[in-house]
């Protein structure tokens, strides 16, 4: 077998070597990644305000009806999309992942151009908040239909909620405040840059592990978009009246939590299961991108809107 050399003068196969270098350029590549939701959370912050979150919180119907279609309908889509279609191992698990990783932190108003961002902030807070006791449930329920066994402490999931999400929205929430009238500028300067990065980053890492897609089939590849396109609709139908919820609601449901889907990848066994995980938020941006156009082309109705958003 051929042998290549490395820098310190030690020869290793060249297999060996190839595998080496993808390991070490994808691990750079999730902490880009990583780096680039951070800043797109604070980018968010710069941009709200804690009053944003009395909006969804005083319209109990919309809160149930949200909360519902994340944390219950999706799940047991999934169970049965897994159910359904024979996939590999690696896949099976990395759709378990998928399915509980239920919050909305990656909703700027400006990234979806949909204007008021009350629902949108309040949602992205409320879920996140949720999904320290609602992972784990989630964890225990299906884990055991994949034949997986895995346990994972509520504190856990608060651990990585409170430094990957609320950490950053409070920086940004200090920051916005002290930047005045420059902090929507700031905002829709960084949301940009680091929604580039993010979208690049996950590109690359794919390219990088493309390998691992044709491990796990095209079973799942169907399985990414038909949850991700499902999530939307559940989502939409859910959203209410108000055709600016219906479009927050459905994004909301084809977002995972990109932190607790990386934190459950690295508590399971399996085949690159974060890289799978990473092709779903393509997978979900695809999906996202013509649903978003569609909704922008449909006329509001302002008056109508109004009307049905008092409703709420």
């Amino acid at each position: 077998m051929a042998a290549v050399a490395i820098p310190d003068g030690t020869c290793l196969p060249r297999y060996i070597f190839e595998a080496s270098v993808i390991e070490a350029n994808s691990a750079g590549l999730m902490l880009t990644l990583k780096v680039s939701v951070y800043a797109l959370i604070v980018a968010i912050g710069l941009d709200s305000r804690l009053a944003d979150l009395k909006y969804l919180w005083l319209r109990p119907a919309l809160l149930l009806r949200s909360l519902l279609a994340m944390y219950f309908i999706i799940p047991l889509f999934a169970l049965a999309v897994a159910k359904t279609l024979t996939l590999p191992a690696g896949a099976t698990v990395a759709l378990l992942v998928l399915a509980v990783s239920a919050g909305a932190p990656l909703l700027p108003r400006k990234l979806m151009h949909i204007g008021d961002g009350d629902y949108i902030f309040g949602l992205s807070v409320t879920s996140s908040l949720l999904a320290i006791v609602t992972v784990p449930f989630w964890v225990a329920v299906i884990g055991p239909q994949f034949g997986r066994d895995i346990e994972l402490a509520p504190m856990r999931v608060a651990s990585v909620i409170a430094t990957s999400f609320l950490a950053p929205l409070a920086i940004g929430m200090a920051v916005g405040r002290l930047l005045g009238k420059s902090a929507e500028r700031t905002s829709d300067v960084l949301m940009s840059v680091a929604g580039v990065v993010m979208s690049v980053t996950a590109l690359v890492l794919l390219g990088f592990n493309w390998h691992v897609f044709e491990i796990a089939g095209w079973k799942f590849i169907v399985a990414l978009a038909t949850f991700a396109a499902s999530a939307l609709a559940i989502g939409h139908l859910l959203g209410g009246p108000a055709p600016e919820n219906r479009t927050a609601l459905a994004v909301a449901c084809a977002t995972r939590h990109v932190g607790i889907a990386i934190l459950l990848a690295s508590l399971v066994p399996g085949p690159r299961i974060a890289v799978l995980v990473a092709g779903y938020f393509l997978a979900s941006m695809l999906v996202s991108v013509p649903y978003l156009r569609w909704r922008r082309s449909v006329d509001r109705h302002p008056d109508a809107s109004a009307a049905a958003d008092r409703s709420d």
